[in-house]
């Protein structure tokens, strides 16, 4: 059986964010079994699974991925929405648009230490869409 649930995201600006919670609200009933994926309908967005005990670690992927793709880097030519948009897409390209987490005696198989983040690459604060899909 698969249930799809589409969900718009608390609009947030640029940063990391841990939204394990905010996905795990929108399913009416986890099943004992199963498998959880979630993709995310946007560009410039991204999904991941990491760190979710530090905050600094949200602090640090965003650090590290605005020195390795900075904004303003004049080759670039898709600028039309500011100098954050082709950066935005090429961070999006690399973390990705989707997760996939075993579901276990009704609860999702994470790790101790582990959560589910939403990557907000653009400047200007969005709402963001994605569809939580439960595959039992």
């Amino acid at each position: 059986m698969i249930q799809h649930i589409t969900l718009k995201l608390k609009q947030r600006a640029r940063g990391y964010y841990i939204i394990t919670d905010e996905l795990l609200d929108c399913i009416p009933e986890m099943p004992e079994q199963g498998i959880l994926h979630a993709f995310i309908h946007h560009t410039s967005a991204a999904l991941t699974i990491n760190e979710a005990a530090d905050p600094d670690v949200l602090l640090d992927f965003e650090s590290i991925f605005n020195h390795i793709i900075p904004e303003n880097l004049p080759f670039l030519k898709h600028t039309i929405e500011g100098p954050d948009d082709m950066p935005a897409h090429i961070k999006a390209a690399m973390i990705g648009n989707s997760i996939s987490i075993p579901i276990i005696n009704g609860k999702l198989a994470l790790g101790t230490w582990q959560g589910i983040y939403l990557c907000e690459f653009r400047n200007r604060v969005h709402s963001r869409k994605v569809t939580v899909s439960i595959y039992s």
